[in-house]
């Protein structure tokens, strides 16, 4: 004789099996409709952002635009015809094994495998198993379930089917069967509600956004907060125009003969990275920035900037973790300039650096600015020669480890000390923006609104200095536009330019370099390199 328990598990059983299909279903269906609604959808980014031992395969499939249509279409309609079969218990170990198959190349292009766990945004932390080889044994186990196991249309038809095989219930009368019959037919039948609740809550997702799309779409004032309204355009690969075209710093390489470094015309500045944002008096922006950079975030950001050229960013020695974990789990080819701002200790930044294998250093600009000035308060108490000195030391011990030595500043008047007391480095990093913009108030005491102090004079110097100058805060922080401030740059003699970007923002500055770039042609300095 059963037991209660073991009788009241078989009857939930079913229902349970029902409600695990259903759910997978509807998650399915609703991937392939927004795919559908969402304009110029396309599977050409997931397949070229692969990265483990099948991303050959799924990155030439990206290039070829035939390919990509065909299995944008398979995608689409797959999971509309896989979640609806799903959902409503029909042909469901069809739907089953196709939903499997559907899953097992979407975890092979992207695996939570150590050295190869970025790639889409995820929910949470993962190693090996993740919510699609999840889903994937869910669907292999109902490609081989019995429709016993679950209220379905399969299970009703199968039914029908064998009913006249099967032996009659006993000594119950007529009505009685009829009772039966119908309350099975109602329990195979559960699913059309399931999917009116889905079409309806579709229905007022879409009502929803529908509403969003015609607030948005007024024009003037924000019922809210009376602030004007902004359309936001988020370009996508799609819309790149190019490539990032490279330039050649020269330098000494470890065995003291000639090398090269490779660098974009445009490079990734670190400081919304992190969180160091020249904000002005909005003291949240730095928190808010750190906040929405998170490892994932920065990965994607820096793997986005690779597939557009993009091959190298600038920014401080704490960053050696990220940057590390995104060279050996992305395997990214990015390469990283340490500006060693560690406390105004030059030293001790090469120091950490060189230990987080940075690609190329230099003096940072804040450390610079301070020692070449005669009126600094000194803590050590050393004279300008002292920490000139410093500096000199600092170059030659980046150069003994094969890396390129820079020197960075925003006032142009260290650039010229450096220069008077014999300091010659690989390549300068050097601010460079206009004043054109209503926050640049100069006074008597320094504000965080402007970095370059003196343009008409930088661009003359520098304009007689040899070695490549990466410009850098050319938009001021954020108050200068892209179009203005890469124009101006590169037409005023830079040869390189690094520009904080968030992951939104860099194929349409890409495209704004490019541009730049053209229109630089006829600038006096010289491509030095």
């Amino acid at each position: 004789m059963k037991t209660a328990s073991k009788i009241d598990l078989n009857h939930a059983t079913p229902w349970l099996f029902s409600v695990v299909r259903i759910v997978v279903g509807w998650h399915f269906l609703y991937e392939g409709i927004t795919k559908i609604i969402a304009d110029n959808w396309s599977s050409a980014p997931f397949l070229a952002g692969s990265k483990w031992i099948f991303a050959p395969i799924f990155n030439s499939m990206a290039a070829n635009a035939g390919v990509v249509a065909f299995v944008d279409f398979l995608n689409i309609w797959g999971m509309i015809l896989i979640g609806s079969g799903l959902i409503l218990g029909f042909l469901t170990r069809w739907a089953s094994a196709g939903g499997a198959l559907m899953l097992f190349f979407y975890f092979v292009a992207y695996p939570p495998v150590p050295g190869y766990m970025v790639s889409v945004p995820v929910e949470g932390s993962y190693l090996w198993v993740n919510k699609t080889l999840i889903e994937f044994f869910v669907l292999v186990a109902f490609s081989f379930l019995s429709t016993d196991f679950h209220f379905s249309i399969d299970r009703m038809v199968a039914r029908w089917k064998n009913e006249k095989a099967r032996k009659p219930v006993a000594d119950l009368p007529s009505d009685a069967k009829k009772g039966v019959r119908r309350r099975e037919a109602i329990r195979d039948l559960i699913s059309f509600p399931a999917l009116g609740v889905f079409a309806y809550a579709l229905y007022r997702k879409r009502k929803w956004d529908s509403f969003e799309e015609r607030l948005l779409k007024v024009e003037g004032i924000d019922a809210n907060s009376s602030a004007t309204l902004l359309s936001f355009n988020y370009s996508t690969l799609k819309d790149l125009k190019g490539e990032v075209p490279k330039g050649i710093i020269k330098y000494t390489g470890k065995n003291g003969e000639p090398a090269q470094f490779e660098l974009s015309r445009l490079l990734m500045g670190g400081n919304l990275i992190g969180g160091w944002a020249h904000a002005r008096d909005l003291i949240y922006v730095s928190k808010l920035v750190k906040t929405y950079h998170t490892d994932e975030k920065v990965m994607q950001t820096l793997a986005l900037g690779e597939k557009c050229g993009i091959n190298a960013i600038i920014s401080n020695p704490q960053m050696g973790r990220i940057f590390q974990k995104y060279k050996h789990e992305f395997r990214g080819k990015i390469k990283f300039i340490s500006d060693c701002g560690t406390n105004l200790d030059f030293r001790k930044g090469i120091e950490l650096s060189l230990l987080a294998d940075w690609d190329a250093l230099y003096c940072q600009g804040e450390i610079t600015d301070r020692w070449t000035n005669a009126d600094w308060d000194d803590p050590k108490k050393r004279t300008v020669e002292e920490r000139m000195e410093l500096i000199r030391k600092g170059l030659e011990e980046i150069r003994r480890n094969g890396k390129p030595a820079g020197i960075g500043a925003h006032r142009i008047e260290a650039i010229k000390c450096c220069v008077e007391h014999g300091l010659k480095p690989d390549f300068w990093v050097k601010t460079c923006h206009n004043h054109n913009y209503w926050s640049a108030q100069t006074g008597a005491a320094w504000k965080d609104n402007i970095f370059d102090y003196d343009p008409e004079e930088t661009i003359r110097y520098m304009g007689t200095l040899r070695e490549p100058w990466i410009a850098f805060k050319v938009l001021a922080a954020g108050a200068i536009k892209p179009e203005d401030g890469l124009k101006y740059a590169y037409t005023n003699g830079a040869d390189f330019v690094c520009l904080g970007m968030y992951d939104f923002q860099i194929v349409e500055d890409v495209n704004i370099a490019l541009n730049a770039l053209a229109q630089a042609k006829e600038r006096q300095r010289p491509w030095m390199a």
